[in-house]
């Protein structure tokens, strides 16, 4: 399985300004759900979500999907051939974010492979021979199991911050149900459904993640206890936590409802 390579001009002019100004992150789902619930083909969709990483993630250059395949990390999406050569190069080294991020429960996130950090070899090759100084991977779940990650590469090293990892891991839940709902073969409704209400739990998840100091499962997790236990569905809960800055509902608390 191959990536569909976005135009590298356009790639190379977007990543020569790291940490510039960033498109609306709103305006950038609604494309990235347009193109995913008109029905484009998997190589398509997996260039967007890439792409839409280095439009909307403070930091970005260049961004790419990995999936595990029988024990094998295949590149199935990248914004440029950068990203895609920089996937080679983890393979090559066994090691990096991708590959741990699809393994374990937290994102993976090294601000400057400059300096001592947690993969050596990578980062040795890395700073060689691109000119990639930030790396960060996140976790996509298919079909409930580790099976892919989105990674987001910077130029420009400590880069990488609170907000950046906050719209990587809402990309990286959007991601996870586009993937399983496309292959599922859910219809346009429901799947622009599922997509809205799950950039809203990512962006929850990402809120609660980041004030209690917790990992994205334990988010998730308090999250859905409070659905189950004030009786509210996991979107609204989500929405109400945005609305109220990190804060969750408690018993009389009433969520917004969808518009």
């Amino acid at each position: 399985m191959g990536y569909n390579m976005a135009d590298d001009s356009n790639a190379d002019a977007q990543g020569s300004l790291p940490g510039g100004e960033k498109a609306d992150p709103a305006t950038v789902f609604a494309a990235l759900a347009e193109i995913i619930y008109q029905g484009s083909d998997a190589n398509e969709m997996y260039a967007a979500i890439c792409v839409a990483a280095t439009l909307i993630v403070p930091g970005c250059d260049h961004a790419s999907l990995l999936v595990k395949q029988n024990d094998r990390y295949i590149t199935v999406g990248a914004s440029d051939r950068m990203a895609a050569r920089v996937d080679d190069f983890e393979r090559r080294a066994g090691e990096g974010p991708c590959i741990d991020a699809i393994e374990e429960e937290t994102p993976q996130i090294e601000t400057d492979l400059t300096t001592p950090n947690q993969w050596p070899k990578l980062a040795a090759i890395l700073v060689d021979e691109t000119p990639v100084r930030g790396a960060m991977g996140f976790r996509i779940l298919v079909d409930k199991r580790k099976g892919a990650a989105l990674n987001l590469f910077s130029r420009t090293p400590n880069l990488f911050d609170l907000e950046s990892a906050g719209r990587a891991a809402v990309l990286a839940s959007f991601t996870s149900v586009a993937i399983n709902a496309v292959a599922r073969g859910e219809d346009a409704t429901t799947l622009r459904q599922g997509l809205l209400s799950n950039r809203e739990i990512g962006k929850a998840i990402g809120m609660l993640m980041m004030l209690n100091e917790i990992s994205e499962d334990d988010a998730f997790e308090l999250l859905r206890r409070h659905s189950q236990t004030l009786n509210i569905k996991l979107a609204d809960v989500a929405r109400a936590i945005i609305n109220r800055r990190g804060q969750l509902l408690t018993d009389g608390d009433e969520a917004p409802k969808a518009l």
